[in-house]
């Protein structure tokens, strides 16, 4: 009988099929780099552009810096949008951003492809577009030669990482591309202002003379940079707490009762209510005057005989709680919805299960459904802190800071808007970021246990 199996000649062997493991469009790099020297060099053109930012920012400017420009700078591009009539803005501004939109999508659609062509693409695009950017900002006659060096350093940079990328030349451009407009928002609106900031609280008001921890020590000594440090840690240790309490207390009475949906609308109503407008009607609640009270609770005060009291200027602490009481009401609302839906996504099973071994009902709350919202109650409070350490509206609106009731991100902007003390300013906001950082990271940390748990 004739063997009917497919025999494979050793003459012809199978071809081997090509690797697709890249991107669409994106060729496999042929051969392999040392990764070790590829981080090497990469490292060193990274630390030669860090030295020399750094000689830029800290060397002596001249007398009389002059802006050095191409021509065309961003800030000649707003002045000019300014003076255009508001109808004709509209249109130059989305025509202007269509452009730059669909040149970031030709370059990444274009650009990471195989050829000769492509590859000159690239090499023009990775030492062009920096140079741009930082001429566009129009630098200094002195920091020119800098901006020039750091932009075409940073470009060779890009394009040696792209070269020896693994997943092939264009690979790494492609996701530089594509992430560079989120990158460069976040370091110029985020990144930059921080760094900045932590550099100017180290100098005078004016920005010139170095002065070491002379703005910190004033912020912890004088009485305006010390009540407010004070007041900020009464408002994050206070208003997270007694907002979160009194929403969840609400949550868990109006669960599932009569009226539930009109009770909530008008507990939530507050939180439509901006800062300004809220401390707008609470300064009328407060108001004292000589002779007849418009304010609501001296009203009521005189009405049993009693004096009336200047609520927003009883020192210590009363008028710091009376401006408390405002943000309170604007944010137990947002605890009360948050928390309301938290509690009906707790399993009745359990609720039922603990009735039958014979909890009450504090027991079942305290055991089943406070374990069941425990995320829900740190985003709560978390987000309650952080609206209440940057709070600002409500200060300037009611007080202005008088009688010692002002807080960190009100006393940040009054030093710098009413007193031009920009190194006080400066420090204050560098002590409420120190304020912030325990958020931060426990927040951080909680986002890796969900994973883990996940």
């Amino acid at each position: 009988m004739t063997d009917t199996r497919t025999v494979v000649s050793a003459k012809s062997p199978r071809k081997s099929r090509p690797d697709k493991s890249g991107p669409p469009g994106i060729e496999p790099k042929k051969g392999k780099y040392s990764s070790k020297l590829t981080g090497l060099i990469t490292a060193a053109i990274g630390v030669v552009i860090i030295a020399l930012f750094a000689i830029m920012i800290f060397q002596t400017p001249p007398d009389d810096p002059k802006p050095t420009s191409l021509g065309f700078s961003l800030n000649s591009f707003f002045v000019w949008i300014g003076n255009l009539n508001p109808l004709v803005q509209i249109p130059v501004v989305i025509v202007v951003f269509g452009v730059v939109v669909a040149l970031i999508l030709v370059l990444i659609e274009y650009a990471p492809r195989a050829g000769r062509g492509y590859a000159i693409l690239r090499v023009a695009a990775c030492f062009i577009i920096p140079l741009l950017a930082f001429m566009l900002m129009r630098p200094y006659q002195g920091a020119v030669i800098y901006v020039v060096a750091i932009a075409l350093l940073a470009g060779a940079l890009l394009f040696f990482a792209d070269y020896r990328a693994r997943g092939g030349a264009g690979y790494l451009f492609q996701l530089f591309i594509f992430l560079a407009p989120a990158a460069t928002l976040l370091l110029v609106g985020l990144i930059y202002p921080t760094i900045a900031t932590f550099f100017q609280s180290f100098f005078d008001k004016t920005g010139k003379e170095f002065v070491g921890l002379e703005n910190y020590i004033w912020t912890f000594t004088n009485p305006e940079g010390f009540w407010s440090v004070i007041n900020t840690i009464i408002w994050a240790l206070f208003a997270p707490t007694i907002a979160t309490i009194i929403g969840l207390a609400y949550a868990v009475f109006i669960d599932r009762a009569r009226g539930e949906k009109v009770l909530k609308v008008l507990v939530f109503m507050p939180v439509a209510i901006s800062f300004v407008g809220a401390g707008i009607i609470w300064k009328f609640v407060y108001d004292y005057r000589e002779g007849q009270q418009i304010g609501i609770l001296n009203a009521v005060i005189t009405w049993f005989g009693g004096q009336p009291v200047p609520w927003l200027d009883v020192t210590p602490f009363v008028n710091t709680f009376c401006l408390l009481a405002v943000f309170i009401w604007s944010q137990t609302g947002f605890a009360m919805v948050f928390l309301s839906a938290a509690i009906k996504g707790v399993p009745a099973e359990q609720i039922e299960a603990a009735q039958l071994d014979g909890a009450n009902a504090w027991e079942r709350f305290r055991s089943v459904t406070v374990p069941g919202i425990r995320s829900s109650l740190i985003v709560v409070l978390t987000t309650i802190t952080i609206a209440s350490l940057k709070v600002y509206d409500i200060v300037a609106n009611m007080t202005g800071g008088r009688s010692n009731s002002s807080v960190l991100g009100f006393e940040m902007v009054n030093q710098q808007q009413r007193f031009q003390s920009y190194g006080h300013s400066s420090a204050l906001a560098v002590v409420l970021f120190i304020f912030m950082i325990p958020l931060i990271v426990y927040n951080v940390r909680n986002l890796r246990k969900q994973r883990e748990v996940r």
